[in-house]
């Protein structure tokens, strides 16, 4: 079944309250060496950024 637009609006809008956005800027060519390198561990690009983050804090917190 195709996305409906009425759903598409309903996850906008979750998207805009439960999160919020980063954006990086990378030199050209460096995404997709860091995609390889999120897959190699099995993760998305998204969630190996966030796991180095949370064990750095984690480190530091200790």
């Amino acid at each position: 079944m195709p996305y409906s637009e009425s759903q598409k609006k309903a996850t906008m809008k979750y998207m805009e309250k439960a999160y919020d956005r980063l954006e990086l800027q990378l030199k050209k060519g460096m995404k997709e060496v860091y995609r390889a390198q999120a897959a190699a561990h099995g993760m998305s690009l998204n969630a190996y950024i966030i796991s180095l983050l949370e064990a750095d804090a984690e480190k530091k917190s200790d």
